[in-house]
């Protein structure tokens, strides 16, 4: 079991056109997993509800977007973390 809340750099990075994002939960929680563009604009959620404790995996398709930097971020209980990741087309 993990012992604190984290959120793993995605892999791979760069992608083309799917990646995938781990995060960790020491204790059952209410996750938002967002995907935003560099304006700060939503472009998809890939985790919005209650989960388990335990270590999770997302994979992300991006095969709709455009080639650029996008930022992802978890909110889980009072821990927020963000991270960067290239999408190369």
């Amino acid at each position: 079991m993990p012992v604190e809340f984290e959120l793993a750099q995605n892999y791979p990075n760069p992608f083309n056109p799917t990646t995938n994002i781990q995060f960790s939960l020491p204790e059952a929680s209410s996750v938002n997993l967002v995907v935003y563009n560099l304006l700060g604009q939503e472009v998809a959620t890939l985790a919005n509800g209650f989960m388990e404790a335990g270590i999770h995996k997302v994979n992300f398709d991006a095969a709709n977007l455009n080639t650029g930097l996008y930022v992802y971020k978890l909110e889980a209980n009072d821990f927020v973390a963000t991270k960067k990741m290239m999408l190369m087309k």
